[in-house]
C-alpha cells in the first residue's frame, strides 16, 4: 500500500511544511498546490532524479495550449463562470481544471535515464501504458495506447480532448487520458490529466463563438472523452503503484 503523499507547496512558494513528500523505487513523489499558473509555471528540479508532481489546484481555470491566445476565451462567460485563464507551454486546446475534478500528475525524467527518448513521438509511450494499466486496476480495463502521431479533429486544436496524441489512452474509442511534454536541453516534463468529472458544457460555454457554433462543438465534443468515476485519490495511489523501476 502507497501513502498518498500530502500537500506542499509549489517551489518560490511559502511553505508550511516540508516539500518532499517522499520516495517510491527511485522516484520523488510531490503534492503541489497552488493556482493553475502556478503549476504550470513550476521550474525542473535541480537534481537529476525522476519526479513525479501530483497537482492540486486551488482554483478554477482553462488551461490554453501554447498557441492559443486569450482571445479564445468568452471573458464575460468565464468571469460568471468563476473560471480563470491559465497558460501552458505545451501543445494542445483548452483544457478545463477544477480542484477535485481531475487527476493531474507531471512526471519528469532527466536526460540519460532509461526512460528518455530523443524521438518526441515515443518519448511518452512508457507514460500511456502506466496509464492503461493504472485505468484497468480502477476498473476501467481494454485501454488503448496511442502510438502513432496526433490524430485531430475540427475541435481539437481548441479542445484538448478532441484529438489524441502520442501516449494518449483511449477506453471504447474514447479518450480518458490527454497528455502534453515540455521538453528542455536535461529534462523532459510530461504533464498527464484523467477527468474524474468530464464536464465539456462548461468549457465549451466559456468558448468565443457563436451560438450555432457553440452548440455544434459541444455536440461533437461530449462523445469524445470519458471519465473515471474512481475517487482521486485511489486513481492517484494505484498510479504510483505502476511507475517503472
Amino acid at each position: 500500500m502507497v501513502a498518498i503523499p500530502q500537500k506542499s507547496s509549489s517551489d518560490g512558494m511559502s511553505s508550511s511544511g516540508a516539500s518532499v513528500s517522499g520516495i517510491e523505487r527511485g522516484w520523488m513523489i510531490r503534492t503541489i498546490a497552488g493556482t493553475v499558473q502556478q503549476l504550470h509555471d513550476l521550474e525542473n528540479p535541480h537534481d537529476p532524479i525522476r519526479t513525479v508532481r501530483v497537482m492540486a489546484p486551488d482554483s478554477s481555470a482553462v488551461a490554453l495550449g501554447s498557441s492559443q491566445r486569450d482571445e479564445v476565451i468568452d471573458q464575460s462567460r468565464a468571469h460568471s463562470a468563476g473560471l480563470g485563464i491559465a497558460h501552458r507551454r505545451s501543445g494542445g486546446g483548452a483544457v478545463l481544471i477544477v480542484p477535485g475534478r481531475q487527476v493531474w500528475i507531471d512526471f519528469l525524467v532527466p536526460r540519460g535515464d532509461v526512460l528518455w527518448s530523443d524521438d518526441i513521438v515515443r518519448a511518452s509511450f512508457w507514460v500511456g501504458d502506466m496509464w492503461r494499466e493504472t485505468l484497468a486496476a480502477v476498473g476501467m480495463p481494454g485501454g488503448t495506447v496511442h502510438r502513432g502521431r496526433s490524430e485531430v479533429g475540427d475541435w481539437s486544436e481548441t479542445v484538448c480532448f478532441a484529438g489524441v496524441g502520442p501516449g494518449e489512452v483511449r477506453v471504447d474509442g474514447r479518450k480518458v487520458m490527454g497528455l502534453s511534454q515540455r521538453r528542455s536541453r536535461d529534462w523532459t516534463r510530461i504533464q498527464t490529466m484523467v477527468h474524474t468529472v468530464w464536464d465539456p458544457a462548461t468549457l465549451v460555454g466559456v468558448l468565443e463563438m457563436d451560438d450555432s457554433a457553440r452548440s455544434r462543438c459541444l455536440n461533437e465534443v461530449s462523445g469524445l472523452a470519458r471519465e473515471v468515476t474512481t475517487g482521486v485519490d485511489s486513481v492517484v495511489e494505484s498510479l504510483v503503484n505502476q511507475l517503472p523501476d
